[in-house]
């Protein structure tokens, strides 16, 4: 190749590599925008009014502005929640599915117990079409249908017993400092509903629902005990 078509040929790819076009011009300008925005000087909200404030609290632009994403989080996490006046237990949570004709529908099913440590207990169980809506519809239906566990010297006052298909359940006094002597869902029941000191059996099968259904039946059958007054001998 002759040396003056390799000089052009070397000024043309000289020229290609150091023209530039109107677009790529256009991001340098962008740069030099946000460089100047970074500066301790005009990063303030003042009179230009393009600087945003940052996640702290500061303003869009000008003096006074609106605050910013820190400060709304801020608000929103100092509000305090009310305590609720029960407590609750998820005993269980399984996933249940439903063979229907256009195929099968799968669901969650919850089972909550919820008691008050002072002599009331209830337990729920629901189906929602995720876990959340499940467990909110089980403590709602276990708040609806409480019992009241009457209590004498820190125990029940006598022994009961419940059968819920192949559960069954024993529930007995126990002396002072004895604590809850039972396991599984029958414990949690005891413990909601504050009884101090109890001893309970399982007889049967160990299906948690039938389980924490014949705890709460068998509690519903306590009898408090009647205090007889001596009548007055008449004179």
């Amino acid at each position: 190749m002759p040396e003056d078509k390799q000089l052009e040929n070397q000024a043309e790819g000289t020229e290609t590599s150091v023209t530039a076009s109107p677009e790529d011009a256009a991001p340098a300008a962008q740069v030099e925008i946000m460089v100047r925005g970074s500066l301790p000087e005009e990063g303030k909200g003042g009179t230009g009014g393009q600087q945003r404030g940052g996640r702290g609290g500061g303003g869009r632009g000008g003096a006074g502005g609106a605050g910013g994403r820190g400060g709304r989080r801020d608000d929103r996490g100092g509000r305090d929640r009310e305590p609720s006046e029960f407590n609750q237990v998820t005993l269980d949570l399984a996933r249940v599915t439903r063979v229907t004709k256009g195929g099968k529908r799968m669901r969650f099913r919850a089972t909550v117990v919820v008691g008050d440590g002072k002599g009331r207990v209830g337990f729920g169980t629901s189906k929602g079409v995720d876990v959340q809506a499940s467990v909110m519809k089980a403590t709602n239906q276990a708040k609806k249908h409480l019992i009241t566990v009457p209590m004498v010297d820190e125990t029940i006052p006598h022994t009961v017993r419940f059968k819920s298909g192949a559960a069954d359940v024993l529930i007995m006094p126990a002396p002072r400092g004895s604590g809850i002597i039972a396991g599984g869902p029958v414990r949690v029941v005891l413990q909601l509903a504050g009884v101090p000191n109890a001893s309970s059996k399982i007889l049967g099968a160990n299906n948690k629902i039938n389980n924490v259904r014949a705890a709460v039946s068998a509690l519903a059958q306590l009898k408090p005990v009647r205090v007889r007054t001596p009548k007055p001998i008449a004179e």
